[in-house]
């Protein structure tokens, strides 16, 4: 072990989560907004999260059954803000416009705090992974334990800014998704 290889784990660790919170706000603020101007229905946002959800329990299982502990996987947590996409709908009487620009920031701030808080309560997944290591592994490809706390140099806020930007853009996608479907529909 060297100084450069624990730099190189550290930032990626912290790369690692600003993506995951980026991916899933994105992932959610599509979907939602998508199925909201659809349907014109404010839930379906929520609807929607929970299916989500319960897919990632359907893989969470599929780990558990290998062999890994409970707490390995962490299922993120859509539904809160899918409900802050929602009220953000129905408050402003179905305004699409309203739902691109307070939803989307609503959403993309919230993901990042509700997903940390979702990391507190369960146990380490970098820890637990050091504790199951896998033989096949070469010695070259072995992840370096960390040497600092669980949540040192945390980028939360990273994560929440940049996804408050980024999903109201990705919102208004998933409105302009509406409206291709639409369209397609209209055309057969």
């Amino acid at each position: 072990r060297n100084a450069g290889d624990y730099i190189f784990y550290t930032d990626w660790m912290w790369t690692s989560y600003v993506i995951f919170t980026l991916s899933q706000s994105l992932m959610l603020a599509v979907g939602a907004a998508y199925y909201l101007t659809f349907t014109g229905v404010p839930g379906t946002a929520t609807y929607y999260a929970l299916i989500m959800t319960v897919y990632t329990w359907i893989a969470k299982g599929a780990w558990f059954s290998l062999g890994y502990p409970y707490s390995f996987i962490v299922v993120p947590m859509w539904i809160p803000s899918a409900i802050l996409m929602d009220l953000a709908y129905w408050a402003t009487k179905k305004n699409k416009h309203s739902l691109i620009l307070i939803g989307g920031v609503l959403c993309g701030m919230s993901m990042s705090m509700f997903n940390m808080i979702n990391l507190l309560t369960i146990d380490d997944p970098l820890e637990t992974a050091f504790k199951y290591p896998r033989t096949t592994l070469p010695p070259y490809m072995t992840p370096i334990e960390p040497q600092v706390g669980k949540f040192y140099d945390s980028p939360v806020a990273l994560g929440a800014g940049a996804g408050a930007v980024l999903t109201v853009t990705m919102t208004a996608l998933g409105c302009k998704l509406t409206t291709w479907t639409y369209r397609w529909m209209a055309a057969l």
